[in-house]
């Protein structure tokens, strides 16, 4: 994708502090990290959405996300490390490249996820939104979610990160 700044990691016309490379994906340093050490890996394939990167390679990502955790756990003394994916605008994705953050943790770090939780107002409403979801589950990817990547892919697309000088960006 012409207009995709982690594209552009990829082929190397934007440079990046590589923290591992294979024939599947890419892990690189953040420009702009929680903490010092947060890494992405992202699929060398383009893809705007988690839910259409082939399984070799999502799998690919996670594990070496895993082992990335490990080397921040004993590289840089993390007490541990978060994974945090977001998928879609709405989720927070501000570039539409699938990527996977990869965030060491210390325990006086300071951030905070903020997560809320919500009570389900019955388990009956609990079993209901359980069945809607597992009516639409569907194990294997089909022709429309990849036509839906595709449109998703819009060549006029520019990414907000590319306002900046793309040589500093590492992630």
């Amino acid at each position: 994708m012409q207009n995709c700044l982690f594209c552009r990691i990829v082929n190397g016309e934007v440079p990046s502090v590589k923290v591992y490379e294979d024939d599947l994906v890419l892990a690189f340093l953040d420009l702009f990290p929680i903490n010092f050490g947060h890494v992405l890996v992202i699929p060398k394939e383009h893809h705007t959405s988690a839910a259409t990167i082939p399984e070799a390679t999502a799998g690919r990502m996670f594990y070496v996300g895993a082992r990335i955790g490990a080397a921040l756990r004993h590289g840089l003394e993390a007490d541990g490390f978060n994974f945090h994916l977001s998928d879609g605008t709405t989720a927070g994705q501000v570039v539409m490249h699938a990527h996977l953050h990869i965030v060491p943790r210390w325990a006086d770090d300071g951030f905070h996820w903020n997560w809320r939780q919500l009570k389900y107002e019955s388990e009956e409403k609990r079993i209901e939104l359980c069945e809607k979801i597992k009516a639409r589950f569907k194990f294997v990817r089909d022709d429309s979610e990849l036509a839906a990547n595709d449109a998703a892919c819009d060549p006029e697309y520019h990414s907000p990160l590319a306002n900046d000088d793309p040589s500093k960006h590492g992630g």
